[in-house]
């Protein structure tokens, strides 16, 4: 028997004995209130009623959290090992259900779940950032299953993204892809990078950029880590689209679509310290050229038709 149990069994034996509650509560310095609540649990429930109950109510309507949600948070976790911010982003995207950081972070804890391992890259390049919307948009393309290739391109100041899916790599679907990312970037490209993957090097699809006043500027081989916005891109597409969706089905042009607005209106960036590409773009809207300004700038006689082979065009450039 503890010590609180013990003193309030005092005052129900002193009532007892005395049948005067006044007498109790001033001699206990309690209130009668208070004698009145333990005398009542003391003949309802014995000795055992004497002990503290929890507070908490059985109903908490108000719970920032539900159980269900609760799972259901830990269920992408489990399933897709998402971080706490990529998670509060996919539970607006697929349940409309917004949570802070902060609770994810609870739910996660309160459940013992093992964080995420953060894998060290060996060599640590220094990221680049492109002051100005359409200064440089990287261009890619990845295959995401058997007769399935998305073509990305990521504008590299705002991180606005242009995504379409093709059944094969080739200079057609290059030249429709840029005919796309020229008409839904909200502002004019001025320079286009790429690998040096043959789609990018057809000489009509070089012969397209120019018409349009774009740069073309290819990475030298062996310098993915140049690309590396449009390859982390395509990495989250990996990892928080496609396993949401069958991709198969007749609607996925239209699914991807649904994500390109959802990534570029609402998706909050770590780049932009949460702030989503369309809301960097607008901080940044008084900054960017207008298309007039951008042709202005253009010099053709710095371009010309370059070969995918990178040394054949290294040796071209020595001999003029």
């Amino acid at each position: 028997m503890n010590k609180e149990i013990r003193q309030r069994l005092t005052w129900v034996k002193l009532y007892e004995e005395s049948k005067d509650a006044g007498f109790v509560c001033r001699r206990c310095g309690i209130s009668r209130p208070t004698l009145r609540k333990w005398w009542r649990r003391y003949q309802t429930f014995g000795v055992e009623g004497l002990a503290s109950q929890s507070r908490r109510p059985l109903s908490s309507p108000n719970a920032k959290i539900s159980p269900k949600e609760e799972a259901l948070i830990l269920e992408l976790r489990q399933s897709r090992n998402l971080g706490a911010r990529r998670l509060q982003s996919e539970l607006v995207r697929l349940h409309q259900l917004s949570f802070s950081l902060a609770t994810i972070h609870k739910v996660l804890t309160r459940n013992e779940v093992k964080p995420l391992k953060k894998i060290r890259k060996k060599t640590e390049f220094i990221r680049y950032e492109r002051p100005t919307p359409g200064d440089r948009v990287q261009m890619d393309t990845c295959k995401i299953a058997p007769g399935i290739y998305q073509y990305t391109s990521v504008d590299d100041c705002t991180r606005y993204r242009v995504l379409r899916l093709y059944k094969r790599r080739t200079a057609a679907n290059t030249l429709h892809f840029i005919d796309c990312v020229i008409e839904e970037m909200p502002f004019p490209i001025q320079r286009i990078q790429t690998d040096r993957g043959l789609e990018f090097f057809a000489e009509k699809v070089q012969k397209r950029l120019m018409a349009n006043g774009i740069k073309f500027r290819p990475n030298k081989p062996g310098s993915p880590h140049l690309n590396g916005k449009v390859e982390r891109s395509q990495k989250t597409d990996k990892t928080e689209f496609y396993p949401t969706v069958d991709i198969y089905s007749v609607d996925i042009n239209e699914q991807l679509a649904e994500w390109q607005h959802y990534y570029n209106w609402d998706r909050p960036h770590s780049a932009h310290k949460g702030k989503s590409p369309m809301e960097k773009y607008f901080d940044l809207s008084n900054e960017t050229p207008y298309s007039d300004e951008v042709a202005q700038n253009y010099d053709s006689s710095f371009e010309h038709v370059q070969l995918a082979n990178y040394q054949k065009e290294l040796a071209l450039q020595k001999l003029k």
